[in-house]
């Protein structure tokens, strides 16, 4: 998935062998996407039980690791810095199209949260650098309409949350993570955070936020993943 990503870890090809965009094959992991919508399906790791985020840190059924599984849909775009942007716009009173340098000027902010792939592994205390997504909304002028929130990434994934899930105090785009550039395996140069949900709501090699009024499922939503993604509630699929 982008981070059910793939939902497998899968190793890292020298950034010279892959035009952007691409992967080896050139292609989306056909057979992976297809062995994840059996998942679903089958409602694969499922334990039947809730948690509460107030006292339970780890979520129903997951595992805590301290690597950083690789994860993605076979496609690990090369985005030069030079040629980076990002682009905000939909129900936005002042529509942005930020280079990296101007995204780099932006008020700096950082966080410690824990993030909980739907594949089972939870990582504890990463330490965020980037911008915050509050002040992004702030800088762009969302309108009153906006109730929804489309994530767009440079290896074509969506997916979609809701403005508030969006605009918690502990999300961002992220730029370095425990002190170092997010690597391009894990969604560099910027990623989005919104560490209260399953991960593949966290789109990396993030390129366009879209704000909508209407709710729009994403890449993995329409394909039998849950809309919301608690990981507390155990809300892996649909």
């Amino acid at each position: 998935m982008s981070d059910t990503d793939s939902d497998a870890p899968g190793g890292k090809a020298p950034a010279s062998e892959i035009p952007p965009g691409e992967s080896p094959s050139g292609e989306i992991r056909d057979k992976l996407v297809q062995s994840k919508q059996q998942w679903a399906r089958e409602g694969r790791l499922l334990t039947g039980t809730k948690g509460d985020r107030q006292v339970d840190r780890l979520p129903p059924g997951q595992r805590l690791v301290t690597n950083w599984p690789v994860l993605d849909l076979g496609i690990q775009p090369a985005i030069p810095l030079d040629v980076w942007t990002l682009t905000v716009d939909g129900l936005v009173d002042n529509p942005l199209r930020w280079s990296w340098a101007d995204f780099c000027a932006q008020p700096a902010f950082e966080d410690v949260s824990d993030i909980h792939c739907v594949t089972q592994w939870s990582r504890y205390d990463n330490r965020w650098e980037g911008v915050s997504t509050r002040h992004i909304v702030a800088v762009a002028g969302v309108r009153p309409e906006a109730r929804h929130v489309v994530l767009h990434g440079y290896d074509g994934y969506t997916t979609n949350v809701t403005l508030a899930h969006f605009t918690d105090t502990d999300c961002l785009l992220a730029h370095s993570h425990d002190g170092q550039p997010i690597a391009r395996e894990h969604g560099g140069p910027v990623r989005v955070i919104i560490p209260k949900y399953y991960f593949w709501k966290s789109a990396k090699w993030i390129k366009r936020i879209e704000f909508v009024d209407l709710d729009k499922p994403g890449f993995w939503e329409v394909r039998g993943y849950h809309n919301v993604g608690d990981p507390w509630d155990e809300e892996r699929y649909s």
